[in-house]
């Protein structure tokens, strides 16, 4: 089975690039008009001390964030979508140099409005309109004070944006361009190319000679440059040492939490009891062994499919389910979901050759909240196409509600939105068919999404702190050493069920090329699933005033600190009930399926 090249894929599968940017060539006289913008940042220092030059300072400023917002977001949608494309490839890394020299220029802000004092800056907010909406901006800009260094210092720090993006940049380049597949092989012979983009699917493969060659061939080319690999994530992981360090922080995990006023309480807390309940997890693997009647139940069959008559889902089909499930949300979330799925053409679908693994969704106030993805017509592509419009409809309420300030969000709360869309959508579906093999392929949705999102991410945040101690020590992480970690790690979450490979399975930390360098990231795919279940069910029970809140939870965007705007939607994340709960609906569906199985 061959992949498309991307100058195949249709029109209509592709994300709308010309809304943003109708050629390269605009794209590029875009970027040179901002760079001679920046010209000017300096024509600002030693002017914030007037409520005047402030004014000025932040209209010009907000200015500059949002065209550089734009041409990161083509810029990114571009290479992911296409990492052959060399053209794409230095957009991409162009833009990451110009947003270094943006945050060198804009260095001396902060130490000046600190100079100026926060209390000063709050009567000014009191006075002048034009200020009014700065105040939470300024009650964090207090809580940093601490950690702000000089206008040199900071403008030094600035400037390693680009140099320090290049740990993830090159991982990026290894995985989704350089790494030479061996195609898969089926149990009839026929042979299957590999992809960042498909891997998912072939490992989702009824022939289980299939996910066992996918798997392994994909793991090995993985292991293949294990220790560059290795290199590259130690020095994304000693950037974050150091950051961490320069800006007085106790530790990497304290600066990541810190600024969005998470106690490290919130992350801890997620890791015991994610470790408390791994006899849930033992159990599903337990159920799902013997479903397939597998006895030798390796870490490929955790992808296998529990029905041989697994529902065929087309792309528009998705977008109804998803539209009829969510219509307690109101007409506008419905509509604007619609018209940006069928006609506006926000998702990049297709599967193509240079195309990125996984999905996200990117844009700014001023383009289209866009989504790369490769579509599967089953209930996977269906679940990450609801998961990934759950992401782009926050932002689109966040970008129409906010003034720029505050038009994006914290990551602490940007997976609730998606998993939430994921959890109505799949009651719904229980709801509307209760046919067997549907309703064991739902099923397999949910585990899959909580596979990732309760499993796998948790594993690697337990894996992410171990790693950051260990640099933080002095220790050195050789490739070895990581793939013993991840897998000691992995074994303690598959308990006896699983035969474990210990190479392939331990060189999951390779096969996350972003994940990782996005200091402290991933703990919240678990703390977001949860709030996501959290509100989800509200809206499932027809609590009122659930949708409601729901909407001012996406409506708010940056303008509050994350826990306070999921206390006011009805959700305190600050302490594991949420997340005890969410592994009761997790119990819940492996309690569905052993009844299913009988």
């Amino acid at each position: 089975m061959s992949v498309l090249a991307r100058a195949d894929v249709p029109k209509e599968e592709r994300w709308n690039a010309e809304s943003v940017f109708a050629t390269a060539d605009d794209w590029e006289n875009a970027y040179e008009d901002l760079e001679a913008q920046l010209t000017r940042a300096q024509d600002f220092k030693g002017t914030l001390s007037t409520p005047e030059g402030l004014i000025a300072w932040l209209e010009y400023s907000e200015n500059v964030r949002a065209a550089l917002g734009k041409l990161r977001t083509y810029a990114t949608l571009d290479y992911n979508t296409n990492s052959l494309d060399e053209g794409a490839g230095a957009r991409q890394n162009r833009i990451r140099g110009l947003a270094s020299q943006a945050s060198a220029a804009f260095a001396f802000a902060q130490p000046e409005l600190l100079d100026v004092g926060t209390e000063t800056l709050k009567i000014w907010t009191d006075e002048h309109a034009q200020l009014a909406h700065y105040e939470h901006a300024l009650e964090r800009l207090d809580k940093a004070a601490s950690h702000i260094r000089s206008a040199e210092v900071e403008a030094l720090l600035g400037g390693l944006t680009a140099p320090f993006g290049t740990a993830v940049s090159a991982h990026g380049v290894l995985a989704n361009t350089d790494l030479p597949f061996k195609d898969a092989v089926d149990s009839e012979g026929n042979t299957h190319e590999i992809t960042q983009g498909n891997i998912r699917k072939l490992l989702s493969s009824h022939d289980r000679t299939l996910r066992q060659s996918a798997f392994e061939n994909y793991a090995d080319e993985h292991l293949q440059t294990k220790n560059t690999m290795a290199t590259i994530l130690s020095a994304g992981i000693q950037q974050n040492v150091f950051l961490a360090k320069a800006r007085n922080y106790d530790s990497a995990l304290q600066a990541a939490l810190e600024p969005d006023n998470l106690p490290l309480s919130v992350f801890h807390s997620l890791l015991e009891t994610f470790r408390a309940n791994l006899p849930t997890w033992h159990r599903y693997f337990r159920t799902k062994r013997d479903l397939l009647g597998i006895n030798d139940f390796h870490p490929y069959d955790t992808f296998a499919p529990m029905t041989q008559n697994t529902p065929e889902i087309s792309y528009e089909q998705s977008v109804d389910w998803l539209c009829e499930a969510l219509k307690p949300l109101g007409s506008e979330y419905i509509d604007t979901m619609r018209k940006g799925s069928l006609e506006q053409r926000w998702v990049d679908r297709s599967i193509n050759k240079g195309k990125r693994m996984g999905a996200f969704s990117s844009g700014v106030q001023g383009t289209y909240p866009f989504i790369m993805m490769s579509y599967t017509d089953d209930v996977f592509g269906m679940s990450t196409l609801a998961h990934e419009l759950g992401h782009s409809l926050h932002s689109y309420f966040a970008f129409k509600t906010q003034p720029q300030v505050y038009s994006g969000y914290s990551l602490f709360v940007a997976e609730i939105a998606s998993n939430f869309n994921q959890a109505v959508l799949r009651d719904y579906l229980f709801k509307q068919n209760d046919e067997r093999d549907f309703q064991i392929a739902l099923i397999e949705e949910a585990m899959a999404n909580f596979y990732r999102y309760f499993f796998v991410m948790p594993t690697l945040a337990r894996f992410e702190l171990e790693i950051h101690e260990r640099t933080a020590r002095g220790e050195s992480l050789s490739a070895d050493s990581l793939i013993t970690l991840m897998s000691e790690l992995y074994a303690e979450g598959y308990g006896d069920a699983v035969v474990m490979d210990k190479d392939r399975v331990g060189s999951t930390w390779a096969q996350f090329h972003t994940h990782l360098y996005s200091r402290f990231y991933v703990y919240q795919y678990a703390t977001g699933i949860s709030g996501a279940h959290a509100l989800a069910k509200g809206i499932i029970e027809g609590e009122s005033g659930a949708a409601e809140r729901y909407l001012e939870f996406l409506k708010a965007g940056g303008s509050k600190y994350p826990l306070d705007a999921l206390k006011d939607a009805g959700v305190d994340l600050s302490g594991p009930k949420p997340v005890e709960e969410t592994f009761e609906v997790l119990s819940g569906l492996v309690d569905r399926l052993e009844a299913l199985s009988e």
